[in-house]
């Protein structure tokens, strides 16, 4: 028997993982349900391979379903993002744009820009892909997405980059649990023995800065999650590292926001694209708005 796959199945298969039950999946492809079910018997014969645990309300992946399913989630990201780029060469004041961001530089960024650009080009609509930075690298990569906003040590041999100026980290505390002698910096040293949070992209040389300051930090917890930092705070369990740029997102008036100094801790954000590829009309219009409206700034 052929083992081939071609996009039917892949796509019957991937709406089934997504809708979480077959009959979801049959209503949104338009197909019923036991014309799905047998395409997916037919497809696990094919494939000599169990991809399903029957017996749950619920669809339930085997070892190898879970693989087939994130290979299948690039490949139609591929198909798809290679769809749209050809479909909008040349349209300019139409069609969708897809970025992907991290959520600090998203804030930064994009409200300001967007709303400009849709003064320029009304019928243009956008699709907002909010993660961590190595997933929306992963999204750039596949074609679901056009532009990646983040701050990852980003490879320029495959993409082709603008990077935003630094803009210094700063600790966040609530104002009845506050550390420091100074209304707005807070030296490594004044952290001694805080309980902290940290970002994990940031773990290892905030760990290092304080060992130079002669002690072991309190970290005791680590995570990327702004919304969770801030939250911790608030509850006063302690102190965030976040980059300045958050205080856009968070306007709590038992907020207050100290830059890090001695030494000072900086970050960057970097917009991405690949290389190589036919960017569509609405892509390049954003990009040079990007360039007119930050990258000025630099010269």
């Amino acid at each position: 028997m052929e083992k081939s796959m071609g996009l039917k199945d892949m796509r019957a298969f991937f709406a089934i993982v997504e809708e979480g039950n077959i009959s979801h999946a049959a209503q949104r492809l338009g197909v019923a349900q036991p014309a799905l079910s047998r395409q997916m018997k037919r497809l696990e014969e094919k494939l000599k391979v169990k991809l399903f645990e029957r017996g749950s309300r619920r669809i339930r992946l085997t070892d190898a379903g879970r693989l087939l399913y994130g290979r299948i989630e690039n490949i139609l990201g591929m198909v798809d993002g290679t769809v749209r780029e050809i479909t909008e060469i040349g349209t300019g004041a139409k069609g969708s744009l897809r970025i992907g961001t991290i959520t600090t530089s998203g804030a930064m960024i994009l409200p300001d820009l967007i709303s400009e650009y849709h003064q320029m080009y009304p019928e243009v609509t956008f699709e907002i892909w909010e993660s961590e930075g190595a997933r929306i690298l992963e999204l750039l990569d596949t074609h679901l997405i056009e532009i990646a906003i983040t701050r990852t040590q980003v490879d320029n041999l495959s993409y082709e980059l603008l990077v935003l100026p630094n803009e210094p980290l700063v600790m966040v505390m609530n104002e009845k649990f506050s550390c420091g002698k100074s209304a707005d910096t807070v030296k490594f040293n004044e952290l001694k023995d805080q309980p902290l949070i940290i970002p994990l992209r940031w773990k290892s040389v905030f760990e290092a800065n304080c060992r130079k300051a002669g002690f072991e930090p309190n970290i005791f917890c680590v995570t990327d999650s702004i919304v969770q930092s801030t939250l911790m705070v608030k509850m006063n369990m302690g102190v965030a590292m976040l980059p300045i740029s958050s205080k856009k997102l968070l306007t709590d008036g038992d907020l207050i926001y100290k830059r890090l100094v001695k030494p000072e801790m900086t970050t960057h954000t970097v917009i991405s694209w690949l290389k190589n590829q036919t960017l569509s009309t609405a892509c390049k219009n954003f990009i040079d708005l990007f360039k007119k409206n930050f990258m000025s700034e630099k010269n």
